[in-house]
């Protein structure tokens, strides 16, 4: 494996020794050639997978037009964005088809855009007094990494050294509607919460938590505002996780999956009540809602808009789901939590830690990464294929048993993964011939207008594979992620 040292970087990362060279779809190649498994996703950026091709010549086309202009300036892709944003997410929020749309880049400023937009609210609407206003957030919530939301984290690792935060910040413990109702008074006004906790290992709430929560900020006068930077976008079966409770927040923060893994793409999305005291002056960006950014997340909202991607998590979810609570019952992990096609797995401490999982996963050709000490998150991308997944699964399991049997530290062969990616294709091969393909021009479609469209998406799978091919001569396996390898 290479050396991932690098003496000009920051030490703000401590990367697993693999250097990524190329991708394509859910496989992702190093700088020796050896083939992966890519079961991160970006943290759910790469939904649609590795240099989908309709994502890249939405972004080929745009790139011959206009990417900049900043927002002193209209461009021709600005409301197309917002008005497609309106139709796939408005629906799923207070909003509705009178939803208003705040472009940003990365998920902390939406987040932070959102965390504006409520206090102002508070203020101009609800008559709080100024700079009296309060947020209630949850333990073990990530929003972000600015000094304002690692200041509502209470990770020590995030946390520690940065202070002092910023004040009107109330934390209850995740899941809990009692401890929420309590720290409700007359400066609240917003309830801040991710609808599943990612980065601290993909904790589901109770199921009566967030239609508690929907019902409580009704009856108070109290925006519900969900982080759906990592839930969002298919990765829990529906287009909003909070969907699986039937709930529609005042405003939901987006970004990762809506860029496509392509560029930076953010928003919040909700009631004009709240966002339209965001008057001109109040809040902007250099770079949101620039015109590279626009054209990609369209082509992504228009992927999301047929519904196959959130069926695709939830069918493969099913078996994600089987495949832990057998390793589960084996006794080789100590509990699974999952909720479509995303996962977090606590090992049992005797077998080690969740990065000596992660680093036995990569030996055998899988790609991971720890949250918390003894757990790890898995998160393909949603295209993936039924012989990739159980391929993966049977690789967890040969990796955990390495680690019961033999202890921590344990390592594979130095080729391990050779075999497990060469098998994994082989099955991909068989599977490929039954699937159902009637999805396959979705990339066309997601671009369509667009005169130079099938020959950007080629040369973006030429440009991306060199000699055309993928690792072993095999065309990409996943039907809603066609790609050449």
């Amino acid at each position: 494996m290479a050396d991932t040292t690098h003496g000009a970087l920051a030490p703000t990362y401590l990367p697993l020794p693999i250097t990524i060279a190329r991708a394509q779809g859910t496989h992702v190649w190093d700088t020796d050639g050896n083939e992966f498994l890519d079961f991160l996703s970006g943290y759910s950026a790469l939904n649609f997978g590795h240099l989908h091709p309709g994502l890249v010549a939405a972004a080929l086309t745009q790139l011959r037009q206009v990417t900049l202009t900043s927002r002193a300036f209209d461009h021709d892709r600005l409301e197309e964005f917002a008005q497609r944003l309106v139709e796939v997410v408005g629906p799923l929020t207070t909003g509705g088809e009178d939803s208003l749309v705040v472009p940003m880049n990365t998920g902390a400023e939406a987040v932070e855009t959102a965390i504006k937009a409520v206090r102002k609210w508070g203020y101009d609407v609800r008559g709080v007094p100024e700079d009296q206003a309060t947020v209630i957030v949850a333990g073990g919530n990530f929003h972000g990494r600015t000094t304002t939301l690692v200041g509502l984290s209470d990770n020590p690792t995030a946390r520690a050294g940065f202070g002092p935060f910023a004040p009107g910040f109330r934390q209850v413990p995740f899941g809990d509607l009692d401890a929420v109702a309590d720290a409700v008074d007359d400066t609240t006004v917003a309830v801040l919460m991710e609808p599943v906790q990612g980065e601290a290992g993909v904790l589901v709430p109770p199921d009566e938590f967030w239609p508690g929560l929907r019902e409580l900020t009704t009856t108070q006068d109290i925006a519900l505002v969900a982080d759906e930077v990592q839930s969002g976008l298919g990765r829990t079966g529906t287009t909003l996780a909070c969907e699986l409770w039937d709930v529609r927040p005042d405003l939901v923060c987006l970004g990762k999956a809506l860029g496509g893994g392509i560029v930076p793409v953010s928003a919040v999305v909700g009631r004009p009540e709240i966002l339209g005291v965001l008057t001109p002056g109040t809040h902007g960006s250099t770079f949101g809602g620039n015109p590279l950014a626009c054209a990609v997340a369209v082509a992504a909202l228009d992927l999301l808009a047929t519904g196959q991607y959130q069926a695709r998590a939830a069918e493969s979810g099913k078996v994600l789901t089987e495949r832990l609570d057998v390793l589960v019952a084996q006794g080789l992990l100590a509990e699974a939590r999952t909720v479509g096609l995303w996962a977090g797995i606590d090992l049992a401490p005797e077998l080690g830690t969740g990065r000596e999982l992660c680093e036995a996963l990569l030996e055998r050709g899988v790609l991971a990464t720890d949250t918390r000490a003894e757990t790890i998150r898995l998160s393909p991308p949603l295209s993936i294929v039924q012989p990739e997944l159980e391929m993966a699964l049977d690789i967890l399991e040969e990796s955990l048993v390495a680690l019961r049997d033999t202890g921590p530290g344990t390592v594979a062969p130095e080729d391990a993964h050779d075999d497990t990616a060469e098998l994994a294709h082989d099955q991909a091969d068989e599977d490929t011939a039954d699937e159902d393909t009637a999805d396959e021009d979705t990339a066309d479609e997601d671009v369509a207008g667009e005169p130079d469209t099938a020959d950007a998406a080629n040369d973006a799978a030429s440009a991306g594979a060199p000699g055309g091919g993928a690792a072993d001569g095999r065309d990409e396996r996943s039907e809603l992620s066609p790609t050449a390898g």
